[in-house]
């Protein structure tokens, strides 16, 4: 049994992202962790896998999309807050647990990096159209 834990800064593009979690994940038994997508940049998602059953469910909002007078005042969330905060992103990340047998860390990393965003041409504003196969919740 290994482990690997997958982590990446740049959203996912919805429809790539929902193929590879849909796709074969080389020796994964398990997986859980949270993600984001373009065209929900609000939004922390959690990925849950066990055997062939998965589910995706809102988390919850980012920091970084709170308008500053709500984001905690205490000393210590705000060092943890800052601990995972890098620019132009914010708290937002990708960081997946991956555990099984025969783990192939190297396929699975690679398909999910070819499911991120290009981000040389940083235009949020156009990732509001891409195609999301994924449930809808909420307002964004």
């Amino acid at each position: 049994m290994t482990s690997f834990v997958y982590h990446a800064r740049a959203p996912f593009d919805p429809a790539k992202l929902h193929a590879a979690l849909n796709g074969p994940l080389p020796g994964t038994i398990r997986a859980k962790g949270h993600f984001w997508i373009a065209t929900r940049p609000d939004w922390a998602i959690e990925f849950s896998l066990a055997g062939a059953i998965s589910s995706i469910t809102p988390l919850g909002r980012w920091w970084s999309s709170l308008p500053e007078d709500r984001m905690p005042t205490h000393p210590e969330v705000q060092a943890e807050i800052a601990r995972n905060w890098v620019e132009p992103w914010g708290d937002r990340r990708q960081e997946i647990v991956f555990i099984g047998v025969g783990l192939d860390q190297e396929a699975i990393s690679a398909t999910l990096n070819a499911a991120l965003m290009d981000c040389t041409d940083f235009t949020p504003e156009a990732w509001t159209t891409l195609a999301d196969p994924f449930p809808s919740w909420g307002a964004s």
